[in-house]
């Protein structure tokens, strides 16, 4: 552990408690490149998609990945932007407390500062029940400190709206009911994917142990709507790696069917992503 690690760790704390009321925006990044590419754009945090990790090494998301390949691109990314960088490591890389240990352990080796760890047991659920989960929460804690890290920010997930689980009527209080039990453990702030319906979202805000973190995407409201009812930390998944291989998919279908290159006309420049894959590297 360095003073450089624990200062990104110490900025990162700062940003989920700010006295303007904005909330931390994260463009999740996949890889360097993508990474030092929304570092360059002014944010302020680097967070990753596993599912765009997973995607970029050939592994399909939903715990394909290892923890071995999610910490090497952490790694990556750490080496190429000077902002904190906060990794999700999905559901901790094996069901045991062990497991959590382990790979919180790499993560901070590795250079991160934070964490998202998330109670689904699978894609789609179930999920690990209340007393697994803070068990699981806990070992996160403890590794950290162990680590030197203790200020690691512990994004706390649930997928209980993201799979549908339970009644709809009953899902904000089960959210709500998680919340606690992972904030008595040393969480810092709830992960709620699934979630973007403004009137929930405040009046989760409002009644939550911890800061309140949503997903957003095309369709939900934007970044103004949830920073005015209290949200402290949006992201966006899975977005910004499935827009880019969005692209991939459209100029790959142009150039072999029509043999034209229209698809390519808003590609990033050259000489942007090269230096900004090289910039940062150059000032550690």
């Amino acid at each position: 552990m360095n003073t450089t690690q624990q200062a990104l760790a110490d900025t990162l704390r700062a940003l989920h408690a700010p006295s303007d009321g904005r909330a931390l925006v994260l463009p999740n990044a996949w890889d360097a490149a993508s990474a030092a590419l929304i570092a360059q754009a002014g944010a302020r945090v680097i967070a990753t998609s596993s599912a765009g990790v997973a995607w970029s090494v050939g592994r399909p998301d939903g715990h394909g990945l290892t923890r071995e390949e999610m910490v090497a691109a952490v790694g990556r990314i750490v080496d190429v932007v000077e902002v904190p960088v906060t990794a999700d490591i999905e559901a901790g890389y094996g069901p045991g407390t062990e497991d959590v240990a382990a790979t919180v352990r790499e993560v901070i080796a590795a250079g991160a500062v934070g964490v998202n760890l998330e109670d689904s047991l699978a894609p789609g659920g179930p999920l690990h029940d209340v007393p697994a989960q803070a068990a699981r929460l806990r070992a996160a804690r403890r590794a950290a400190e162990e680590a030197g890290l203790p200020g690691l920010w512990i994004n706390a997930r649930t997928d209980v709206f993201l799979f549908g689980t339970g009644a709809p009527g009953e899902q904000l209080e089960e959210v709500l009911s998680r919340g606690k039990a992972y904030a008595d453990v040393g969480a810092d702030s709830l992960f709620v994917p699934g979630l973007v319906d403004l009137d929930m979202v405040a009046d989760l805000v409002r009644r939550s142990p911890l800061p309140v973190n949503v997903m957003a995407g095309p369709g939900a409201p934007p970044v103004s709507a949830f920073e005015a009812v209290g949200v402290r930390r949006v992201s966006v998944g899975a977005g910004p790696a499935q827009a880019a291989y969005g692209v991939v998919q459209r100029a790959a279908a142009e150039l072999l069917g029509a043999g034209t290159y229209d698809a390519l006309t808003d590609a990033a420049d050259y000489g942007v992503v090269d230096s900004a894959v090289t910039t940062a590297r150059a000032r550690r």
